[in-house]
């Protein structure tokens, strides 16, 4: 192929980046810190502790992967210890319906931030960092910085889901559901599929 030109030594671990992957860790590194900068700043306007709680968990948990994102990044090899597993502490229960209340609008002075909006921000982050992590791990080169990228991403659902149901139980986040009659008709829209026959063997 004209104007291609092969490596010709092994890449050493370090340098064992693309060009694109470079940009992306920079964005995914520079997410992290964001996400870390804002919970600290979130810290000062939560009044339920048991917010506190999930956020100082999330924080905690974040400062841990963005320091082995750095290490794996940095030297290309495997970090001094794998990803960790995020544990949420609420349980599975969603509730659902509507309950009336006021109009939502923005906030007019800081000092009208609460729990509610706080957790609502924390959601936001959680949520597109985590879309930020799907994406790149799909054009990441380096193995290592690929498994860390990539092994994260049901971490941050995890602590999306966790901040969902805090604000589910609270009526901050409200899940409507459809008439039992349609629910019905639309859960039986779909039917098994069969493996054509060009691909039995």
């Amino acid at each position: 192929m004209p104007g291609f030109q092969p490596n010709p030594a092994p890449t050493p671990p370090n340098m064992n980046h693309g060009g694109h992957e470079m940009f992306d860790s920079h964005e995914v590194l520079a997410s992290f810190i964001s996400v870390l900068d804002q919970y600290l700043i979130f810290d000062q306007y939560i009044k339920d502790q048991e917010l506190r709680t999930i956020l100082y968990r999330q924080h905690a948990f974040i400062t841990d992967l963005y320091n082995t994102a750095v290490e794996a990044f940095s030297t290309g090899e495997k970090p001094s210890h794998s990803t960790r597993v995020y544990k949420m502490q609420q349980n599975n229960h969603t509730v659902y319906g509507l309950t009336p209340g006021q109009p939502k609008k923005p906030f007019t002075s800081a000092n009208q931030v609460n729990d509610q909006g706080v957790s609502g921000y924390m959601l936001g982050l959680i949520k597109s960092t985590g879309s930020l992590l799907a994406m790149t791990a799909l054009e990441m080169t380096n193995p290592v910085l690929r498994r860390v990228i990539a092994d994260s991403v049901p971490n941050f659902i995890e602590m999306a889901y966790e901040i969902f149901l805090y604000q589910n139980k609270r009526h901050y986040y409200q899940v409507p559901q459809l008439a039992q009659q349609d629910m019905s008709q639309m859960l039986q829209s779909f039917a098994p599929a069969q493996q054509p026959n060009l691909f039995r063997h």
